[in-house]
């Protein structure tokens, strides 16, 4: 029985665009005693994989936490193969406020020791003696009360695009050196302080809160659903907001925006900026914050040294990264050097800039308006004559077709062919196991994928 992916993420994506079907981004999370989770891992797998859900999803002996996109008309499937595990029943689905239709594209669902690592080793901590949960409204109220102390319980690169006001946002890579940071400088305020936290989506803060009551604190409250809820409930019942800025989420769109604030700097040449980028070298993809001019000029790298490397020949690159430990660091910490204009831990709420548009909420329908059919891949940019060169593995490619070619760092870029050079030569049509160049306005990166549009 098959309990793995077969398809790649481009195969996936293509399905997804033929299916024309609108897709929800949601998360959710669940601590419980699971005796055996590879058995639970696999059940998951049949079931999700029928509903062609996708997504990340850990599980451990500690329970559940997943991220994941479902197909809209699949929803209350979905929901029912929840309600299966007692523990999952009527658990709360937080979904994005941002949809994608590709935000996921493969189901990988892992087995792992904790499903937060917390660093602990403590038989007696109980991870299911949680804090108070409060909603939106309780939580600003609790906010205005002098007696608070509010902690983020998220990483330097999330808290530095966003963050509630007057939190407290330790400068951690990691959540598990959170815990006794933050636990060492409150050590005076156990019984009389009200202990507030919050996380992008609950799953962090619920374990901290559990671990802060351990550890003998009187007054413990945890924001119910994190910052994805909270956004949620202000929306419906016209609450102020009390997040400034952005809210980071572990897909690829790398935010959601909450409030139009910029309360961060592009790390490269301070201006004003909260758009996070991976870094183009693929020996590097050092996750930094990256505004649209320095975007062009470093052609999405974090340093003069990446941006000198991405010019060298593919062999060579390969040559380089030989030996190092360098794979898919998606979400690579974001400190450098390089980066001039990096700021973490304690931070400002006071905006540097607003947004100059206001962000519609995403039409979940816009993928499904343009139909495309995957035709090739990118093999080559050369700088100088601004060609790029594709290997075209699926139908045929003519002058005058409309294309698409879309990428992680280029995003999606529609052009018409006006001229092709077929394996070295001038040709009106390029077939399957053509090599083709052609003109652009713009760098392509081995990653991008060419696409013919057939119906706008």
């Amino acid at each position: 029985m098959q309990l793995y992916n077969t398809l790649s993420a481009e195969e996936r994506a293509q399905l997804i665009d033929e299916a024309g079907k609108e897709r929800l981004t949601l998360s959710f999370y669940a601590y419980a005693k699971i005796e055996d989770p590879k058995k639970f891992r696999d059940e998951l797998f049949i079931a999700w994989n029928a509903l062609d859900a996708l997504g990340r999803i850990y599980v451990a002996t500690e329970g559940i936490n997943a991220q994941m996109s479902v197909p809209a008309d699949q929803f209350e499937a979905f929901r029912d193969t929840l309600e299966v595990y007692d523990f999952m029943k009527g658990i709360r689905l937080n979904v994005a406020v941002e949809q994608d239709n590709h935000s996921f594209l493969k189901l990988t669902i892992k087995v792992r020791n904790k499903i937060v690592a917390d660093g602990l080793n403590d038989d007696t901590f109980d991870v299911t003696n949680k804090g108070v949960h409060l909603k939106a409204q309780e939580f600003n109220d609790m906010l205005d009360d002098p007696n608070t102390i509010v902690v983020d319980f998220r990483n330097h690169y999330e808290s530095e695009v966003g963050h509630f006001e007057g939190a407290i946002t330790p400068d951690v890579e990691n959540f598990r050196e959170s815990l006794p940071i933050i636990n060492d400088q409150l050590q005076n305020f156990k019984e009389d302080k009200n202990l507030l936290m919050y996380c992008t989506g609950g799953i962090r803060c619920e374990k901290a809160s559990a671990y802060f009551k351990h550890q003998g604190f009187k007054n413990v409250y945890q924001l119910e659903g994190g910052i994805i809820e909270y956004t949620r409930q202000i929306k419906e019942e016209g609450i102020k907001s009390k997040f400034i800025g952005k809210n980071f989420v572990f897909d690829h769109r790398l935010g959601e925006r909450i409030t139009d604030d910029i309360i961060s700097q592009c790390h490269q040449c301070g201006k004003p900026c909260d758009n996070h980028t991976n870094c183009a070298n693929d020996a590097c993809h050092l996750l930094f914050i990256q505004c649209d001019d320095c975007k062009a000029a470093m052609e999405n790298c974090c340093s003069t040294e990446c941006l000198e490397t991405i010019h060298l020949p593919l062999e060579e690159q390969v040559a380089q990264r030989k030996g190092l430990q360098v794979g898919n660091k998606v979400f690579r910490k974001g400190k450098s050097d390089a980066l001039k204009f990096k700021h973490s831990g304690d931070l400002s709420t006071q905006p540097l800039a607003q947004a100059t548009t206001k962000p519609e909420t995403k039409d979940i329908r816009q993928k499904i308006k343009v139909k495309k059919t995957l035709i090739g891949k990118a093999e080559h940019y050369y700088s100088k004559s601004k060609i790029a060169q594709f290997l075209i593995e699926n139908k045929e490619l003519s002058v005058g077709d409309k294309v698409l070619i879309s990428g992680p760092t280029t995003g999606d870029q529609e052009i018409i062919i006006t001229q092709i050079h077929v394996n070295g030569g001038p040709c009106e049509t390029a077939k399957v196991g053509d090599q083709i160049t052609f003109e652009l306005p713009f760098r392509v990166r081995l990653s991008d994928k060419l696409y013919k549009i057939v119906q706008a």
